[in-house]
């Protein structure tokens, strides 16, 4: 295995889900950086359809975290009993102190006039959440449930849909990596079903 390659496996491997941040403020120079390596990522006829918004204005965190609420509220008051009790095992609540804890936040947008934005702004996501590893530093993907209501906040055109929210600092989060499935269960060769090695 190539040294390149270890290097980004070591990278995806101890990257985790992070919703408890550290008080230190990230440099802007590493979110730069980070931003600058995310605008290389593919896109659909190249249209490079993605917004990023930088936030750290506390207020700003405070109506965003209000509008999320009212929309994850309303959210959870629906889930059948087995679902809230699946997202209370994982910590998961309507509640996300985590958009004002953390000392930044990324929002992430993707331009509705542009084919395939969706996915072509989702791999810059893939992108952004190893390019903040790199730099040590911590995330979580938060799509709000009523995304709508934080884009009002935010007041961003309507040819501009929010995709998600990345919160983002120094980890200050203990729970362990989820578990990941291995890879002969999710990779097949040729055929479904065919094991890649044979």
């Amino acid at each position: 295995m190539g040294t390149q390659i270890k290097a980004l496996l070591k990278l995806a491997t101890q990257r985790k889900t992070v919703r408890e941040f550290k008080r230190a403020i990230p440099s802007v120079e590493n979110i730069e950086e980070v931003l600058n390596t995310v605008c290389q990522a593919p896109s659909g006829s190249n249209m490079q359809p993605w917004r990023f918004m930088v936030i750290d204005d506390p207020k700003l965190k405070t109506g965003i975290r209000q509008a999320a609420e009212i929309g994850e509220k309303a959210f959870h008051e629906k889930l059948s009993e087995e679902k809230k009790n699946k997202y209370q095992t994982m910590g998961v609540s309507w509640q996300k102190p985590m958009l004002e804890q953390a000392p930044i936040l990324i929002a992430v947008l993707s331009d509705r006039n542009s084919p395939n934005s969706k996915p072509s702004v989702w791999l810059a996501v893939g992108y952004l959440v190893l390019g903040l590893e790199a730099v040590g530093l911590g995330s979580v993907t938060y799509t709000p449930s009523d995304y709508k209501k934080v884009q009002a906040v935010l007041e961003v055109p309507d040819e501009f849909k929010l995709e998600t929210i990345l919160p983002i600092g120094y980890s200050n989060d203990s729970k362990v990596k989820g578990y990941r499935k291995p890879l002969e269960e999710v990779t097949y060769r040729n055929r479904w079903g065919e094991p890649l090695k044979r």
